[in-house]
C-alpha cells in the first residue's frame, strides 16, 4: 500500500499552525495579567505585590485600600478596555477599507470625536471646571458629551465611507482625507477655545492630552458597555473581515453584503473612539500599532489577529500609563504623550515602506 507522505503531514502541519497562534493569544493574556499586578502596585506611592494580592482578595484596611480600589484599580480596568477597544477599532478599520494604515487617530475620528465632546462640555454645560489638576474637567453628563463626540465622530465616518467607494483610492490618499479631517476638527476645537474663557482654555488643553488616571468606576460602567459589545460584535464577525481582506468580489461571491458590513464596522469604531475620546481624551496610534505587531507575529488571520490585537492593544496602554506615572514621579505624565512617541515612528515606517513598494 502505498501511503503519501505530503497527504498524512498536512494535517500535522495546520494543527502546529493553530498551536503557535493560540499560544500567542494565551501568552498574551497571562502577560497582560502580570502587567495589571504590577501596574496596580506601581506610582507615587510603590505597593508589594503581597500588598495588593491581599487587598485586591481579601480588602484589608488602610492606605493600600484605599489607592487601590479607589484609583489604580478602575484606572488599570480602563486601560485594559479603551486599549482593547482602540484596537479592535484599528484592526477592523484596516480590514473593511482595505487599508493598512487606517485607524481612529489617522483617519481623524479621534479628532472628530474631540470637537464633539469639546462642543458638549463647554457650550452645552456638560462638564464643570475642576480645582485640581488631576481633573481639570469634571464630566457631570457623560451621555451627552458621548452622544455629541458620537455625532461628531459619524460625520468623520461618513466623509471616509464615501471616499472608501472609489475603487482608485490608494492607502495615501485615505490618510489625506485623515489628515483633512483631523485638521478640520481641530480647527473646530480651536474656534470653541477662542470664545472660551482663560480657564476653559486650560480645561480643554488638558482634557485633549489623553490621560488614563481622570476614570472612574462609573466611566468605567459606560465604558465597558460600550465597547464591550462591540468588541464581541467584531469576534463574531470575523469570517466577514477574513473574507473582505480577499476584496468586495470575493466576499460578495461568498454571501457577504459588503456594503452592510463595512458601514456597521465603521459605525462601531467610531463609537468606541467616541466613548473613549469623551472620557480619556484623545490617545492616538493604539489602533495603528497594534494590529501591526501582532500581524507581523501571526499574519492576517482575523481569527487570531482579532482577539490577539485586543490583547495587546490593552497591553500597550497599559504599559505606557504605567511608564507614565513613575517616568517624572511623583508628577504624572499624560498617557497621550507616550502612545503618540511610540505610534509615530511605526507611522512613518508604514508610509516609507508603502511608497517603497
Amino acid at each position: 500500500m502505498h501511503l503519501d507522505i505530503s497527504t498524512t503531514t498536512e494535517p500535522l502541519v495546520y494543527t502546529g499552525y493553530l498551536r503557535r497562534k493560540a499560544l500567542v493569544l494565551v501568552g498574551s493574556l497571562v502577560f497582560l495579567v502580570v502587567l495589571s499586578f504590577i501596574s496596580i502596585g506601581v506610582g507615587s506611592v510603590m505597593l508589594p505585590v503581597e500588598d495588593v494580592w491581599q487587598t485586591l482578595l481579601y480588602h484589608t484596611s488602610g492606605n493600600a485600600e484605599m489607592i487601590i480600589w479607589n484609583i489604580r484599580l478602575p484606572r488599570v480596568l480602563s486601560a485594559i478596555v479603551c486599549g482593547a477597544g482602540l484596537a479592535a477599532a484599528g484592526v477592523v478599520m484596516q480590514s473593511v477599507l482595505r487599508n493598512p494604515l487606517s485607524s481612529p487617530y489617522t483617519l481623524g475620528v479621534s479628532q472628530a470625536a474631540a470637537f464633539g465632546a469639546a462642543f458638549a462640555i463647554t457650550s452645552l454645560g456638560a462638564g464643570t471646571l475642576g480645582r485640581m489638576l488631576t481633573d481639570a474637567i469634571v464630566v457631570n453628563n457623560p451621555w451627552l458629551v458621548t452622544v455629541c463626540a458620537f455625532i461628531a465622530s459619524l460625520g468623520a465616518t461618513v466623509v471616509i465611507l464615501l471616499v472608501a467607494k472609489y475603487r482608485t483610492t490608494s492607502p495615501e490618499v485615505m490618510i489625506l482625507v485623515g489628515v483633512a479631517l483631523a485638521a478640520l476638527f481641530t480647527a473646530g476645537t480651536t474656534f470653541l477655545q477662542y470664545f472660551s474663557s482663560a480657564e476653559q482654555i486650560a480645561a480643554i488643553v488638558f482634557w485633549t492630552f489623553g490621560d488614563i488616571g481622570r476614570a472612574t468606576w462609573n466611566d468605567l460602567v459606560i465604558i465597558v458597555l460600550v465597547v464591550v459589545p462591540c468588541i464581541l460584535y467584531f469576534l463574531l464577525r470575523r469570517w466577514d473581515y477574513n473574507a473582505l481582506d480577499s476584496g468586495d468580489e470575493i466576499a460578495k461571491s461568498l454571501g457577504i453584503h459588503v456594503e452592510r458590513v463595512r458601514t456597521i464596522a465603521m459605525f462601531l469604531s467610531s463609537l468606541i473612539a467616541a466613548v473613549v475620546v469623551s472620557f480619556l481624551g484623545i490617545i492616538g496610534f493604539i489602533g495603528l500599532v497594534s494590529p501591526h505587531m501582532v500581524r507581523r507575529v501571526i499574519g492576517d488571520d482575523q481569527r487570531y489577529l482579532f482577539p490577539v490585537s485586543c490583547v495587546v492593544g490593552g497591553i500597550i496602554l497599559l504599559a505606557a500609563d504605567t511608564v507614565a506615572r513613575i517616568i517624572i514621579a511623583p508628577a504624572v505624565l499624560p498617557v497621550g504623550v507616550l502612545t503618540a512617541f511610540l505610534g509615530a515612528p511605526l507611522f512613518l515606517y508604514l508610509l516609507i515602506r508603502g511608497n517603497r513598494s
